[in-house]
């Protein structure tokens, strides 16, 4: 018997597709607290608050020459 996974937006509670969506995850200072993750849709995601942060490792180096 095949299962399937559906996930669901944790903010509105729709129904997430496949390969869209984000996880947004909470790490607090005082580490005792732990951590909290939540599945969200793409909107949802970009109603959030925060930067977007740059991404880490080299550059492609097509991108670095000039």
């Amino acid at each position: 018997m095949a299962r399937k996974t559906v996930l669901v937006c944790d903010s509105c509670s729709n129904e997430i597709d496949e390969s869209k969506g984000a996880v947004m995850r909470i790490n607090f200072n005082d580490a005792r607290r732990g951590s909290k993750q939540a599945d969200l849709c793409d909107t949802c995601a970009g109603k959030m608050p925060g930067q977007a942060a740059a991404r880490r490792g080299r550059r492609p180096k097509a991108a670095s020459a000039g």
